[in-house]
């Protein structure tokens, strides 16, 4: 079976907000500028996608600091509110989150790994959302599944040691490793962020062999791209 070159994401958003994700059906080295502008033509992208080092931290980067952070900054979430203007996280199993506003005005583009989960990306990412919290709508892209992601202790305590109630997230698998839910993971941050409008978070990096990258499965694997903008013709 043939697999399609993009996950377009479903989620009630305004028309003008477009997104997608690709699989493995595309190359997924981004350091190359051929594949980066064969990108471009086949999503008829506005402009070249903002490009982001990612180090899986907390740091967070918007159009008004856009200019001074320089090419492919150091960073794990960026958002905009211009139409025409790409964002862009690459993934292969950590989770790819998007986020719209109710309108279509703002969007952003956030990568979470545990790390960033735990070290709080999605909080460090709303606190600079330039929309009401109301009727903004996140979307989870493929990432690392609940019954294929296994986890140590310590991984485990990263969120569970705050948050209790992170229990919920993580099932025994061997002793002293347990089965993680990212996707569950992050709409409990977002819910009590106040975002409680989220779709996706369904699709396993790991088990899905033939659609996915996944550094778990194959460590020099390429990496699934994540894009959203605001399309200044609708």
């Amino acid at each position: 079976m043939s697999v399609a070159p993009f996950l377009i994401p479903d989620w009630p958003v305004p028309d003008r907000v477009r997104a997608a994700t690709t699989t493995r059906a595309w190359p997924g080295d981004w350091r190359d500028p051929t594949e980066r502008e064969r990108l471009r033509h086949a999503l008829g992208l506005p402009s070249e996608p903002r490009w982001l080092r990612q180090v899986h931290g907390t740091r967070v980067v918007d159009d008004a600091d856009w200019d001074a952070a320089g090419p492919d900054p150091e960073a794990d979430a960026t958002i905009t509110r211009e139409p025409g203007v790409v964002l862009a996280v690459r993934t292969a199993d950590c989770l790819p989150i998007l986020l719209a506003a109710a309108d279509g005005s703002a969007v952003a583009a956030i990568h979470a790994g545990w790390r960033g989960l735990a070290a709080g990306i999605i909080e460090s990412t709303l606190l600079r959302w330039p929309a009401a919290f109301e009727g903004t709508h996140a979307w989870l892209g493929p990432a690392a599944g609940p019954s294929a992601y296994e986890v140590d202790a310590a991984v485990r305590s990263a969120f569970v040691d705050r948050d209790p109630g992170a229990n919920d997230a993580f099932s025994d698998s061997r002793p002293g490793h347990w089965w993680c839910d990212l996707p569950a993971l992050a709409r409990r941050r977002l819910a009590a962020c106040g975002i409680l409008r989220a779709t996706g978070g369904d699709r396993c990096t790991i088990r899905e062999a033939d659609t996915f990258y996944s550094w778990r499965r194959a460590a020099e694997s390429g990496r699934m791209a994540t894009l959203v903008w605001i399309d200044g013709r609708a």
